[in-house]
């Protein structure tokens, strides 16, 4: 086999989401149409004109010991609770060199955050005003560093290959695994640890965000406030959680008898250069990603029957992708699913690609696309076949799904997985 030309395939999963605090849960509350959007406690959260957010299910507190807690941003913490579980369920049982299937130096990590340590940050600035220069914690620069949940998910599993952090604002944690699959393909890696994270539910991003207009301020009903494609929908809802895939040349999966989700056809590539955070109306960028993925591997629009959508809940956002996506598949768009994630989980910015991906997965595996909540009542300009309330059977044989992220600065990701 030519080894700048290897398949590529999924052999592990793992996420913790505002769902479920691992992707079993997760996956059974996006199938139930359960939303995570929650009323915003406490005192700093009271004058904020948005007081919702979808945090996760499972606080990290309750999963990782206390000590290893105090050196890790929220952000790290939750890229590594996923790492651990995908690492698991891809059949490994020690870290690389330990388990002897699979060696460091053909272990590598993609991890991506859109905004990285924040929290760090914010907290820190606040011990150093309030306490004074040596209360700040030593840690504080390890923490804050964007690349900290990969060199952390690296250092778990001592991954010598590469440890990277591609940051795209919201497509970074599909940057991130289309980045580990061109480290596989192109024979630099046999394993790759990659996904996204975000912990980014902090007074001042969310007044930040809510000053640009960009988010839901639904605040009396949160579990509704999430509403892709609706004509009342009105921004997003911040999310936060991280979800990571085990990618793996099938040739180094068979060796080792691995379970293989699905294989990953590739990515598609592009740039709106329209403006630093309104998306480009028509779609142009969208669909040039689209068709580049097409272009450059053996993607048949016919063979595509499910998509998870980039799909925030923002009036021009929504309708620029679906555009795109009937200018590139034409007539194929039909025959596609498309769910819209982001109305259960909210956004996780550069946790989304990650997450969406997990479901992307699982939904291939299980041949059921997840539902799309709060679509009351349908935008007509909404020209697609939108899963609406309730999971849809996917047809059987060889079937391909397609993942979208787009992100602040015209950054766009297309991701494709096939059934193998």
């Amino acid at each position: 086999m030519n080894p700048t030309n290897r398949t590529v395939v999924v052999t592990g999963i793992g996420a913790t989401t505002p769902l479920g605090g691992d992707s079993a849960t997760t996956w059974e509350g996006l199938l139930a149409g359960r939303s995570g959007v929650k009323p915003l406690e406490g005192e700093r959260f009271a004058e904020l004109p948005v007081r919702i957010a979808a945090p996760v299910a499972v606080d990290p507190a309750d999963v990782l010991p206390r000590p290893l807690l105090r050196k890790l941003d929220r952000s790290a913490q939750l890229a590594l609770i996923a790492a651990r579980e995908a690492w698991a369920d891809a059949g490994f049982t020690a870290k690389a060199g330990e388990d002897t299937s699979v060696s460091p130096e053909r272990l590598g990590t993609v991890v991506a955050s859109g905004i990285g340590g924040v929290t760090t940050l914010l907290d820190q600035y606040d011990v150093l005003r309030e306490k004074g220069a040596r209360r700040v914690s030593p840690h504080t620069v390890p923490m804050l560093m964007p690349n900290s949940p990969s060199a952390n998910v690296g250092l778990e599993v001592n991954a010598q290959a590469g440890v990277h952090t591609p940051v795209s604002a919201c497509a970074s944690g599909a940057e991130a695994i289309g980045y580990a699959y061109e480290m596989i393909r192109s024979g630099r890696a046999d394993v790759v640890v990659a996904g996204g994270t975000e912990a980014a539910i902090h007074p001042l991003p969310v007044a930040a965000f809510a000053s640009m207009m960009a988010m839901s301020k639904n605040n009396d009903e949160p579990t509704t406030a999430s509403r892709p494609y609706d004509k009342a929908r009105d921004g997003f809802v911040l999310g936060e959680g991280a979800g990571i895939v085990i990618l793996e040349s099938a040739e180094h999966a068979a060796r080792r008898g691995a379970r293989v989700y699905c294989e990953v056809l590739g990515q598609g590539l592009s740039a709106d250069s329209h403006h630093i955070a309104q998306p480009e109306p028509t779609g142009r960028g969208i669909a040039a990603a689209l068709q580049n993925l097409l272009d450059t591997t053996d993607l048949k629009p016919a063979e595509v029957v499910h998509l998870n959508a980039h799909a925030t809940s923002t009036p021009q956002g929504d309708a620029a992708e679906i555009k795109a996506l009937r200018k590139v598949l034409g007539d194929d768009l039909d025959h596609v699913a498309v769910s819209a994630t982001k109305s259960m989980t909210g956004h996780l910015l550069g946790g989304a690609g990650g997450i969406e991906t997990v479901a992307t997965v699982l939904a291939l595996h299980h041949r059921t696309a997840p539902p799309t909540i709060n679509v009351d009542d349908l935008d007509e300009d909404i020209d697609a076949d939108i899963v609406r309330d309730e999971p849809r059977a996917l047809p059987e044989g060889s079937i391909a799904a397609i993942n979208n992220s787009f992100g602040f600065g015209g950054h766009n990701v297309v991701l494709a997985l096939r059934t193998v």
